[in-house]
């Protein structure tokens, strides 16, 4: 499998202003925020988000001064979501790192997140236009969606479908990878089919992407994970191994049990029963084929773009997402 830094090639010189322009994000006259900013943007990152905005700018008339900024909105509205997960969630770390709330506490890590917000709003702005702006807002609307929807529906096993699911890791996950795609499309003045191309793209890839998460959070270790595995069941969040679980089983089964438990040591007891009951081969092994279903529904939706564009690079992203190491 290539490495990012081969396929970022034809991007690697933007990409590395895009990580200019995050560095000058960190920057602050009030030196409380410049620390806070500098923990959660300087722990890096893959940047696949702002690296399909760039190469998606490729299918049109590629402008650096447009697409850079867009890109590091992009990557910069991703990282403030992180920091205002790890609070919804009281993470303590992250990548193997400590947090910022675990390091500043909840309510400056809220700000912080809020500041983030603020900041990306006000790069997608130097784009001028207006398209973009929009396509930007709605992205932030539907993934605010998608996160109250995981959050009210914590413990609940009525939650537990495959349309449910679905619909929160479009609005947590999918929607921003669809919005790089389609927003480096429209910066660079493609047609309408171009755009919707890449924007199904970015969201299929972000699918497959959000479920080798999910799997990985029951399959990997936490020195692979950089944080607890189990994390999401454990917090009352069902995923698709959880789910696949819960419809071959429906009347008795651990997840089931897990979250019917009647206080903490009980949930407690019950939760590794769940979390191995669910990795089992055969549940990992269908969850892959839906994972393998979504790059290929992707990689469908790259193939209507034209053949101008850097479909290569597009296409090894697609694959890296979903062959990542369990």
């Amino acid at each position: 499998m290539r490495s990012l830094d081969a396929i970022y090639a034809p991007v690697a010189d933007d990409l590395a202003l895009v990580e200019d322009t995050l560095s000058l994000v960190a920057q602050s006259d009030f030196l409380p925020l410049e620390a806070m900013l500098n923990q959660v943007l300087s722990r890096g990152g893959k940047r696949l988000r702002p690296a399909i905005s760039l190469l998606c700018g490729g299918f049109g008339d590629y402008d650096a001064d447009a697409q850079i900024p867009l890109a590091a909105s992009i990557e910069l509205l991703h990282t403030a979501t992180l920091v205002h997960d790890d609070v919804i969630d009281s993470a303590d770390t992250r990548r193997g790192q400590v947090t910022a709330n675990a390091t500043f506490g909840n309510p400056a890590s809220v700000m912080l997140g809020d500041y983030m917000f603020a900041h990306a709003a006000e790069l997608v702005a130097r784009t001028g236009h207006i398209g973009v702006i929009r396509l930007f807002a709605d992205t932030l609307m539907v993934m605010a969606k998608g996160e109250l929807a995981q959050d009210v529906s914590a413990f609940d096993a009525d939650s537990g479908t495959m349309r449910d699911y679905y619909r929160r890791i479009h609005g947590k996950t999918a929607s921003l990878f669809a919005t790089a795609g389609a927003g480096g499309a429209m910066m660079s003045a493609c047609d309408a089919d171009t755009i919707d191309s890449l924007r199904e793209y970015g969201r299929s890839i972000g699918m497959a992407f959000q479920i080798v998460d999910d799997i990985l959070d029951f399959c990997g270790s936490e020195e692979q994970l950089g944080k607890p595995v189990g994390g999401d069941l454990s917090s009352g969040t069902l995923t698709l191994p959880a789910i696949v679980l819960m419809e071959d089983s429906p009347r008795d089964n651990p997840v089931q049990r897990f979250l019917e438990a009647k206080d903490d040591d009980d949930r407690a007891a019950r939760l590794d029963q769940a979390l191995d009951a669910a990795r089992q081969p055969s549940i990992v092994d269908r969850c892959m084929e839906t994972v393998d279903d979504w790059r290929e529904r992707g990689l469908g939706a790259l193939n209507r773009a034209p053949d101008s564009g850097p479909r290569e690079q597009l296409t090894a992203i697609a694959e890296f997402v979903t062959q990542r190491d369990f």
